[in-house]
């Protein structure tokens, strides 16, 4: 059955077919997440079904699995020199490198996915990102390709009641959340997906948070650890990228640039529904056959989160003037949609 980005890739794309471009584009694209994950590594092997589909065979993507062309953390710097010529990822990995980039991935209490989507395609995001990679230095073009709802907030041995029991964890943790943890005394470490439960179980960290519920579980998280708390302050919602060589991207033909751009378009909102479809029947397994216990965070935890990343956020554009570009651009941008959201959405209720 075919899926849902073909349906959303511009129809001329198909129809256009034996006007292509004669030239052919292999993109050898290594991932930094298994294709068994459920939407966070299988948006991009239908990704590559499509372009193929919808170039006649012209373009084509070879998809491989984290670490088997080059580790998930040297990506980007393989895609820049031309060492691989595509690879999919998330901004957030490249903080080390550039101080802004977690902002194109996942911000705490930031947009949800339908906003974050909103400021990238018709705000300033996209641009911005873009000029991010280029004013670093780095020689990529880059496509938002895949993006999910709010992960949960994190798996813990014990309940967590009070920033005082935060003191002294030692804990996986993604982005800029990590740096609210870090601030609320809590070790923080960046893990790949594959060696988090093996950290877990050997006792090198004591909690991770990692992503939504069905990918979570996929890992085995609630073998270890029993406590899941929500709601995933820190990543409302996670953007994925494909980064593209920029020589390969700039000697690509147009067909095959617009083919890649709305391939990538349509997968954003695919992976969306595909993480939507699949998270209640995990939570419900991990509640009744996985004893997990389910927490909530109180209001005074969420306030003490929300107040302490405004101070990591208020830090970091001082320390660094494109992160507080962007940062503003996106508060700026948040603030004219906050008319529209608070007056066209159903409240929430508990």
């Amino acid at each position: 059955m075919k899926s849902i980005l073909t349906g959303l890739v511009l129809g001329a794309a198909l129809a256009a077919s034996p006007a292509l471009a004669k030239d052919k584009l292999l993109l050898k694209t290594p991932v930094a997440f298994s294709t068994a994950l459920p939407g966070l590594g299988t948006p991009i092997p239908r990704v590559a079904e499509e372009v193929s589909l919808m170039s006649g065979g012209t373009l084509k993507m070879k998809v491989y699995e984290p670490g088997k062309l080059v580790p998930a953390f040297e990506i980007l710097d393989a895609v820049s020199s031309g060492k691989i010529n595509s690879g999919y990822t998330t901004a957030g990995y490249w903080a080390g490198k550039i101080p802004a980039a977690p902002l194109f991935s996942a911000v705490p209490f930031g947009p949800e996915a339908g906003e974050y989507m909103a400021w990238m395609y018709y705000g300033d995001g996209l641009n911005l990102y873009q000029r991010m990679y280029d004013d670093a230095g780095y020689n990529v073009k880059v496509l938002p390709c895949a993006v999910i709802a709010p992960e949960t907030s994190g798996w813990f041995a014990k309940e967590i009641n009070s920033p005082e029991d935060l003191k002294g964890l030692k804990m996986r943790f993604f982005g800029l959340g990590g740096k609210v943890m870090e601030k609320l005394g809590v070790a923080t470490s960046l893990l790949p997906g594959g060696e988090i439960f093996p950290a877990l179980e050997k006792g090198a960290i004591d909690a991770t948070e990692f992503s939504m519920p069905a990918i979570d579980q996929r890992l085995g998280f609630h073998k270890v650890v029993k406590y899941n708390y929500f709601p995933g302050w820190h990543q409302q919602a996670t953007v994925f990228e494909l980064l593209i060589n920029k020589d390969v991207w700039n000697e690509a033909s147009e067909q095959h640039q617009r083919i890649l751009e709305g391939a990538c378009k349509a997968s954003m909102a695919d992976s969306f529904a595909e993480g939507e479809a699949m998270q209640f029947d995990a939570l419900q397994k991990n509640v009744e056959e996985n004893g997990v216990q389910i927490r909530k965070w109180s209001p005074e935890m969420l306030e003490t989160f929300r107040t302490t990343w405004e101070e990591v956020a208020a830090e970091e554009s001082a320390n660094d003037a494109f992160f507080k570009e962007v940062y503003d651009n996106m508060a700026a941008f948040r603030a004219n949609y906050d008319l529209w959201e608070q007056n066209a959405f159903l409240p929430r209720t508990n």
